[in-house]
C-alpha cells in the first residue's frame, strides 16, 4: 500500500474519532462530572507515545518543538470553550455550540495539514507529529479543565459546609 492510502485511510479514522468525540461531548453534557472525567483521557492517551519505539514514528528536536507549540496554541480554543457550572449541588460541563464548530475546524485544519505534508514528510513521522500535536492539545486543555472544575469543586463544598 503506497502513502497516499495511508493517508486517506487514517483522514476517514480523524473523521470518525472526531464524530465520536462531539457525541461523547454532548452525552457528557447531560451528566455531572468529576476529577477521573477530565484527567484518564490523556493517560489512557499516553500509551500511544510507544509508537516512538519504532524507529519509522520517531521526531526530530524541531519538530518535537514545532508540533507542540501548534498544540498548545490549538488547545487555547478548546480551552475557552470548555466551561463548568454547578447545577443540583453537582458540577456539569456546560454544552457549547462554538466547541462543535472548533472542534470540526480543527479536525479539518488537521485534514488539510496532513494532506499536504504528506507529500514531504514520511507516513510514520507524519504519525508521529500528529500524536504528539493531538497530545500537546488536550494536556494543557484537561490541565485548565481540572483548574476550573476543583475552583468550583471547592466553591460548592464550601456552600454545603454553610
Amino acid at each position: 500500500m503506497n502513502s497516499m492510502n495511508y493517508v486517506v485511510i487514517s483522514s476517514i479514522g480523524a473523521v470518525f474519532m472526531g464524530f465520536f468525540v462531539l457525541f461523547v461531548r454532548m452525552k457528557a453534557a447531560k451528566k455531572p462530572t468529576n476529577i477521573k472525567k477530565i484527567i484518564l483521557p490523556p493517560i489512557f492517551m499516553s500509551s500511544g507515545a510507544l509508537m516512538y519505539v519504532i524507529p519509522e514514528f520517531r521526531l526530530t528536536s524541531l519538530e518535537i518543538l514545532e508540533v507542540v507549540v501548534v498544540g498548545m496554541l490549538f488547545s487555547i480554543l478548546l480551552i475557552k470553550t470548555s466551561k463548568f457550572e454547578i447545577r443540583e449541588n453537582d458540577i456539569y460541563l456546560k454544552r457549547s455550540k462554538a466547541f462543535i464548530f472548533i472542534l470540526v475546524g480543527l479536525l479539518a485544519v488537521r485534514l488539510v495539514l496532513k494532506t499536504i505534508l504528506s507529500s514531504t514528510i514520511d507516513i510514520g513521522q507524519l504519525s508521529g507529529m500528529f500524536f504528539l500535536l493531538a497530545f500537546s492539545m488536550i494536556v494543557p486543555w484537561r490541565v485548565a479543565m481540572y483548574r476550573s472544575y476543583m475552583k468550583l469543586y471547592r466553591e460548592l463544598h464550601r456552600l454545603k459546609t454553610i
